[in-house]
């Protein structure tokens, strides 16, 4: 059984931090490009960051690059997200997800909400 649960979202004033961690089970992680999205209120989910399988390389939306960094840990089956200088445009449901072009699988996670806020 295919898993992705994230955690560490919450309220946060902006300029303040957060970590995201994205646990997976059920499917071999490390083979995985590992992907973090977001969805706001009346927009479209959006790609955020992303690690790659391999020599772990990682991209970013321009919104995010220079604050938040994405990293996987394969022993622990986990990615994480960590979010500095939050402002309030990066409110929004954060999704982890999975994939493997090999196979086409895609995974998702139930999300998890930012909320930055004074």
């Amino acid at each position: 059984q295919v898993q992705l649960v994230e955690s560490g979202g919450g309220l946060v004033q902006p300029g303040g931090s957060l970590r995201l961690s994205c646990t997976a089970s059920g499917f071999t992680f490390s083979s995985y490009v590992m992907s973090w999205y977001r969805q706001a209120p009346g927009k479209e989910r959006e790609l955020v960051a992303r690690i790659t399988s391999g020599n772990g390389s990682t991209n970013y939306a321009d919104s995010v690059k220079g604050r938040f960094t994405i990293s996987r840990d394969n022993a622990k089956n986990t990615v994480y997200l960590q979010m500095n200088s939050l402002k309030p445009e990066d409110t929004a449901v954060y999704y982890c997800n999975g994939y493997r072009r090999a196979t086409a699988r895609n995974y998702w996670g139930q999300g998890t909400q930012v909320t930055v806020s004074s």
